[in-house]
């Protein structure tokens, strides 16, 4: 009774195929032995547990000489047609690996939000089928949304180094210490930091990238920090500055425009602007899709010109 497909399946090996097709092309065991680095014995050994998993003789001698039988032909054929197809499939996952396509899900901290197009506009023409959705939420949701691993890769400032997380850094996030143009801060002389602190800060809510930057700061150098007035995004913070209500600490990028239309002026302070970098975040154990894996590729060889951008 023939072998089913899955007994096949089962009892044969591509080891098996290839050494068949030694064997079969040089019409000798020791040859095709000589050929794949084995003994005599050993390519007997697998021929004769093909034969006796398909049932038929794929081999005779007449005389001296090895000779195909009509069943071995037919294996031969079936195996070439095997190994075309195995040639033809790691072509395909070449030019599917070289062609992304696929979801990306970005996450980014409020922040961010002023970097992430400039980083897109030139990935998106590289990879013009991947399809991008960004998600724009405080530092305490990108937090947990890393935790529950919801998104392929978060956008964010101070990365926690007590977590499991992998981080690329690649644009350096610099804060200002700012007034309003005509705020009388101007008009005081040299400041020191703690003066400055004391001049009606604003501030965004806790937990916040923008704030843990400044009490960071004022951590390590034994500043007290009272707020004026807390705000919910950074936005809010620099209209609230821009309409003379107090003083802030930005990040540069949430105020280029500003600056240069000297609507809002720097406040030369020791120590100032607070220097951190912005950073795409994943967790360690994540498997990367390819258009995962193709923007971290695009923004690890395009440092320089990320930089540039913002300068």
């Amino acid at each position: 009774m023939p072998a089913t497909i899955q007994q096949l399946v089962n009892r044969l090996t591509f080891r098996q195929f290839q050494v068949f097709l030694r064997v079969y092309q040089s019409k000798s065991y020791s040859k095709a032995g000589e050929l794949l680095g084995l003994t005599q014995p050993a390519v007997s050994s697998q021929m004769r547990q093909m034969e006796n998993a398909l049932g038929l003789p794929l081999f005779e001698y007449v005389g001296r000489k090895l000779f195909c039988t009509a069943a071995g032909e037919r294996v031969a054929s079936c195996i070439h047609s095997i190994f075309n197809e195995l040639d033809s499939l790691q072509s395909e996952l070449a030019a599917l690996e070289e062609h992304v396509a696929g979801e990306l899900k970005l996450v980014a901290v409020s922040t961010a939000q002023y970097v992430v197009p400039y980083l897109l506009k030139e990935f998106l023409q590289q990879y013009p089928d991947v399809s991008v959705s960004v998600r724009v939420v405080n530092r305490a949701e990108a937090l947990q949304r890393l935790s529950e691993n919801r998104d392929h890769l978060v956008i964010m400032g101070i990365v926690p180094q007590e977590k499991p997380l992998a981080s690329l850094p690649f644009l350096d996030n610099e804060f200002y210490a700012v007034a309003s143009n005509d705020h009388p801060i101007h008009q005081q002389g040299p400041l020191s930091v703690q003066q400055f602190l004391d001049s009606g800060l604003l501030l965004r809510e806790p937990g916040s990238g923008s704030r843990l930057a400044l009490e960071l700061f004022c951590q390590q150098h034994h500043l007290s920090l009272k707020s004026a007035m807390e705000l919910g995004s950074n936005d809010a913070v620099k209209h609230s500055v821009l309409a003379g209500l107090g003083v802030a600490v930005l990040p540069k990028h949430s105020i280029l425009s500003e600056l240069k239309l000297e609507q809002l002026k720097v406040i030369p302070l020791e120590g100032f602007p607070l220097r951190r970098s912005w950073c795409v975040v994943y967790p360690k154990g994540k498997h990367p899709t390819p258009a995962m894996r193709a923007f971290l590729h695009y923004v690890q060889n395009n440092l320089e010109t990320i930089e540039g951008m913002f300068n």
